[in-house]
């Protein structure tokens, strides 16, 4: 039962399955948005541009019906002029049809965004398939888009016809009025007509796009098996994870090995603990902690200090409270400064005897380590 629950598709998209999806144009869409958007630029293009476009019309339409006679005899002028009307009914409705251009780009974002995507027009033989496509004619998208355009058709079409009948008398009476009484009334009336429609098509508009929302969201729901999938992904897997540290601890460690030769001396628990020093007065404010180690670790570090003739020096207290209190490639703690000191004067001092000869260097017995930073 649970690993049922897990491929039933009951979780909210994450933000990268929608990111996702937007990269792939799936986006919440309303065609019905788009229409009454197209259908209030046009009520209003044609009331602030209508007039100059109905008279370049007429205009056009009354240079067209006066035809001299010679013209008629003429074969080839006749073409030559549908073509120079049909060039100027062009230019004079080009404003209107730029409008509608526009506004039909610009409206599909007012819902999902800009989005510009590449992938929708990509090939996808899917699309061809008549199987598929029966199954979206017949799913419950294709049904819900059926049950919508005839609500449409219902509404529209009945404002519109409820209108022209309860104006039955006024329509027929149009053929009695001169033509421009004639137009002036019938333009009345269709502006009747237009305003009742735009306010049947806000309803459908306020119906669809929380639906088209709802229905988007709802078509990009994820399983519980997805979520962990991605999860996964995001996060990497716990084992490949695991290795990458092992490796990064391992070069790490490799790093930390390459410089005991360089360092000036080694101080061991003796057996425990091991830290690796490292001065110089002209780059250096005070000594830098280069190796440390514990147990097996310690002991290479021993063994590599050993190999390359760096002094290893049995200083318990200290080793210990470098190894707790300092982390690698950091200076050493303020307070341990005196000890240190007094480990490296010793060292360059061995140093000097191992190639010149002299008395020999005693280690100094008192070292003062404080004991709040002494975990023994």
């Amino acid at each position: 039962m649970a690993d049922e629950s897990d491929l039933e598709k009951t979780e909210e998209a994450t933000p990268r399955r929608l990111e996702k999806a937007r990269e792939e144009g799936q986006v919440a869409r309303s065609q019905e948005l788009t229409t009454f958007a197209l259908l209030m630029v046009a009520g209003g293009a044609l009331w602030l541009l209508g007039s100059s476009f109905i008279t370049n019309l007429m205009e056009i339409l009354k240079r067209g019906l006066q035809i001299q006679p010679e013209a008629l005899l003429d074969s080839t002028s006749l073409p030559v002029r549908l073509f120079q009307h049909a060039i100027d009914s062009l230019i004079a409705s080009a404003p209107l049809f730029a409008v509608f251009v526009i506004v039909a780009a610009i409206a599909p974002t007012l819902l999902s965004g800009l989005l510009f995507t590449t992938k929708a027009l990509m090939p996808d033989f899917k699309r061809l398939s008549p199987i598929q496509g029966f199954k979206r004619i017949f799913s419950m998208h294709g049904f819900v888009e059926l049950v919508k355009a005839i609500v449409k058709t219902i509404v529209v079409g009945g404002v519109t016809a409820l209108l022209i009948w309860y104006n039955k008398e006024a329509v027929i009476g149009l053929i009695l009025l001169p033509i421009d009484l004639g137009a002036e009334s019938m333009g009345s009336l269709l502006l009747l007509i237009f305003m009742l429609i735009a306010a049947a098509m806000v309803l459908i508009v306020g119906i669809d796009v929380p639906f088209q929302i709802w229905q988007h969201k709802h078509r990009l729901k994820m399983t519980k098996e997805e979520i962990r999938k991605e999860s996964k992904e995001d996060e990497g897997d716990p084992f490949v994870k695991a290795r990458i540290r092992s490796l990064q601890r391992e070069a790490a460690r490799q790093r930390m090995m390459a410089e005991v030769p360089k360092a000036d001396v080694i101080v061991t628990n003796p057996t425990h603990y091991a830290v690796a020093l490292k001065y110089h007065g002209e780059s250096m404010r005070a000594p830098r902690v280069v190796a440390k180690g514990v147990h097996l670790l310690a002991q290479r570090i021993r063994e590599i200090a050993e190999e390359n003739r760096v002094p290893v020096l049995e200083v318990p207290p200290l080793a210990r409270a470098l190894y707790h209190h300092t982390e690698l490639n950091d200076e050493i703690p303020e307070t341990l400064y005196t000890a240190v000191a007094q480990i490296l004067a010793y060292v360059f001092q061995l140093k000097r005897y191992q190639t010149y000869g002299g008395v020999v260097p005693q280690l100094p017995s008192d070292l003062t380590v404080p004991q709040e930073l002494d975990h023994a």
